[in-house]
C-alpha cells in the first residue's frame, strides 16, 4: 500500500498517520526522558526497584568500563543475557560509546555461540555465571579479548540474594580462580580509569543492534538494525496506543535477544517513559503472578505463552482490569485462541480485547496492529504510522487487487538496514520500487482488504503444495485447533513421489483425552467435514508436546527434519532388502 492511499485512516482515530522521529540514538532518546522524569521507576527485577535517574548512572558507569577495557566506536559486544538489569546497562552502554549491541539467546548451544561471535567479529562479550563454561569451550575459535561475567545476584536485594545462593544459585558451575575473565562487579570498578570523552556521537541511520533471524533463504543471518529502527518503533507502538502513559507497566517476558522482547517490551517502554517489569526465566505460573502483584498495564507474548497463561488455576479471582493492551505477536493467533482469551480476559474484568499485530526482525518486530477499537476476524490489523505494506505478486514489484493473496512487503522507518555480511541476501529482500522507497521483501504471504487491514496465510516457504494445490498450514490449524479435544496442532509437509508432498498432522491433546484410535479417527472425520478433499492429512501423530523455538514458536522445522530422517531411514532399508 503506497504512502499514497490509507484506506484504514477512518479506523485511526487518535492515531496519527505520520509522526516526527527522534533523531539520535537510542541512548539518547532514553536519556531525555530519564532527564523528564527521574524518580519514576525504569524497571523492576526480582523485587528490586531501579529508578531512571539510577539506570542512567548505571548505564554511564558501564560505558566508561567499556572504553576502559578497549571497546571502540563500531566494535561489536556480543550481550548473551536474559531480561535483567546488566543486560539493560550493557546494551544502552554499547550505545552510548559508539560500539554496536550483538544480541543472542544466553541458552544457544556452544557451536552456536562460537557462530555469533566471529560473524559478528565481537571483540567483548558478557554472559552469566551459569553459561561461563559454554564461552570458554570455543573462546579460543574467535577474536573476543574480553568476557564479562554477570550474576543475578548482582542486582537482588539481600533477602531475596540470600534466597537466590541457596536454591538456584547452589546449582551455578564455579568458575575457577584463575578464569582469564572480568566480574561484573571489577568490570564495573574499572570505570574509575576512563578520564576521557566515552561518549561518541552517532546519528539515527547508524547501526545500533544486530539480532538474528532465518532471512529469506532459511540459514541464519545477522540483522543490523539502527538506532532510528528503534526509536521509530518505540514512537510508533506508543502512537498505536493512546491510551499510553508514562509510568504504565509492561511486563517484560518475551527476551532481549528478540525483536518482540527488546524493541516493544524494553526499548518502547524505556524510551517514552513506561516501566518494564523484567522477568528473567519465563514459566506460566511467574508470569501469572507477576502480572498480578504489579497491576501490569501491557503484557505482550507469542501464542504458546498465552495458550500456558490460560491453564493457570491460580487466577481464578485475580483482577485484570488494569490491563490496557494485550498484544500477540511472533507466530499466528488461532481464532479459537483469541476467543477462548477474550473470554478468558472478560471473566477477570478486563474491559480490552487481546490485538494481534505483525512483524519480522527485519523490522525489529510489529509494524502491523490491530486498531484499539476496530477487531476484523483472522487479520493482523493495520499498519503503524508511516509504515506501509503492499501485496506483490511473489518476487516482483506487481501490486495485486484488494483480497488477492500474494507476497507482503514493508516499507518505513522501521526496515533494517542490512543483512551483515551477506550483500547478495540483502539487494534480494530490500528492493526500490519505482516509487522510490525500499520495499522489504518478507516471504510471507497474505492480502489487504478494501479497507486496508492486512491478513496473513503463512510464511511462503510453509507453504504446501500438494497434487498441484496450494495448502496453508496456518489455515488447517486453525481448523484443527477449534476441536474441544486439540489443545494445539502443527502441519507440515511430508514428501511424496505421487503428490510432491502430502499433509501430515501433529498434535498435541487436551487434557486426559486419549491419544488412541478412536480419537485419531474422531479428528479425522472431523478434518473431512472442514477441510478440502486434497487439503486432508493423510495421518495424525500425536505428541505430548510439540517442539518449540528458542521464543517460544512450534518448531515446524524440527517435525520436517524429523519425517525427512525417518523417509530416508526407509528409503535405504528398502534399498538393502533390494539388493
Amino acid at each position: 500500500m503506497s504512502a499514497a492511499k490509507a484506506p484504514w485512516a477512518p479506523f485511526m482515530e487518535d492515531i496519527p498517520l505520520h509522526l516526527d522521529y527522534f533523531d539520535g540514538s537510542m541512548y539518547e532518546i532514553v536519556a531525555e526522558i530519564a532527564k523528564k522524569y527521574p524518580d519514576n521507576i525504569a524497571f523492576d527485577f526480582m523485587g528490586k526497584h531501579t529508578t531512571y535517574k539510577q539506570m542512567l548512572a548505571n548505564i554511564e558507569q558501564c560505558a566508561k568500563a567499556l572504553r576502559t577495557i578497549g571497546v571502540r566506536e563500531n566494535d561489536k559486544v556480543t550481550i548473551a543475557l536474559p531480561n535483567c538489569p546488566q543486560g539493560i546497562y550493557m546494551l544502552y552502554a554499547v550505545n552510548l560509546i559508539g560500539a554496536i549491541a550483538n544480541m543472542i539467546h544466553p541458552l544457544s548451544a556452544e557451536k552456536e555461540i562460537e557462530f555469533y561471535l566471529n560473524e559478528s567479529e565481537s571483540v567483548t562479550a558478557i554472559t552469566l555465571d551459569q553459561f561461563y563454561h559454554k564461552f570458554e569451550h570455543i573462546r579460543q575459535n574467535t577474536k573476543v579479548v574480553n568476557i564479562i561475567i554477570a550474576s543475578v545476584k548482582d542486582e537482588l536485594t539481600r533477602p531475596i540474594r540470600y534466597g537466590y545462593m541457596m536454591t538456584a544459585g547452589r546449582k551455578i558451575q564455579k568458575i575457577p580462580d584463575d578464569a582469564p575473565i572480568i566480574m561484573w562487579k571489577d568490570f564495573l570498578r574499572m570505570s574509575r580509569h576512563c578520564f576521557y570523552n566515552y561518549r561518541v556521537k552517532r546519528t539515527s541511520d547508524d547501526p545500533a543492534v544486530i539480532l538474528y533471524s532465518g532471512g529469506t533463504t532459511g540459514t541464519t543471518k545477522g540483522i543490523v538494525l539502527t538506532n532510528k529502527n528503534f526509536n521509530a518503533l518505540s514512537q510508533q507502538v506508543v502512537a498505536a496506543n493512546p491510551m499510553f502513559r508514562p509510568g504504565d507497566k509492561m511486563l517484560a517476558a518475551m527476551p532481549i535477544f528478540h525483536g518482540f522482547g527488546l524493541g516493544v517490551c524494553v526499548h518502547t517502554m524505556l524510551a517514552q517513559g513506561g516501566r518494564c517489569i523484567l522477568i528473567p526465566r519465563f514459566t506460566p505460573k511467574s508470569y501469572a503472578k507477576d502480572m498480578v502483584k504489579y497491576h501490569c498495564n501491557f503484557i505482550a507474548g507469542v501464542p504458546t505463552l498465552y495458550e500456558a497463561l490460560l491453564r493457570i488455576d491460580n487466577l481464578d479471582k485475580a483482577d485484570l482490569s488494569c490491563l490496557k493492551g494485550v498484544f500477540s505477536g511472533g507466530d499466528s493467533l488461532s481464532i479459537e485462541l483469541k476467543k477462548k482469551l477474550d473470554k478468558w480476559l472478560y471473566d477477570h474484568k478486563a474491559v480490552i480485547q487481546i490485538r494481534e499485530g505483525y512483524g519480522t526482525t527485519e523490522t525489529v518486530t510489529a509494524c502491523c496492529l490491530t486498531p484499539p477499537k476496530m477487531f476484523k476476524e483472522s487479520s493482523i490489523g493495520i499498519p503503524f504510522p508511516d509504515m506501509y505494506i503492499k501485496i506483490v505478486k511473489p518476487g516482483t514489484d506487481e501490486e495485486l487487487p484488494y483480497n488477492t493473496t500474494g507476497e507482503i512487503v514493508i516499507s518505513g522507518p522501521t526496515v533494517m538496514k542490512e543483512y551483515m555480511k551477506h550483500p547478495d541476501e540483502t539487494a534480494q529482500t530490500l528492493r526500490t520500487h519505482p516509487d522510490g522507497q525500499a520495499w522489504l521483501y518478507t516471504g510471507d504471504l497474505g492480502f489487504m482488504d478494501d479497507e486496508g487491514f492486512v491478513y496473513f496465510k503463512g510464511r511462503a516457504k510453509r507453504m504446501i503444495v500438494t497434487s498441484g494445490y496450494n495448502v496453508y498450514p496456518a489455515q488447517l490449524e486453525n481448523i484443527l485447533d477449534a476441536h474441544e479435544k486439540v489443545q494445539m496442532s502443527c502441519i507440515i509437509g511430508v514428501p511424496d513421489p505421487y503428490k510432491i508432498e502430502k499433509v501430515k498432522a501433529f498434535v498435541k491433546l487436551a487434557a486426559d483425552v486419549p491419544a488412541n484410535e478412536d480419537t485419531k479417527n474422531e479428528l479425522l472425520e472431523y478434518c473431512r467435514k472442514n477441510i478440502a478433499k486434497y487439503a486432508m492429512p493423510y495421518d495424525i501423530e500425536f505428541r505430548d508436546d510439540l517442539p518449540k523455538t528458542l521464543v517460544g514458536k512450534v518448531a515446524y522445522r524440527v517435525l520436517e527434519e524429523e519425517e525427512a530422517a525417518k523417509l530416508n531411514a526407509q528409503n535405504a532399508s528398502e534399498a538393502a532388502a533390494a539388493k
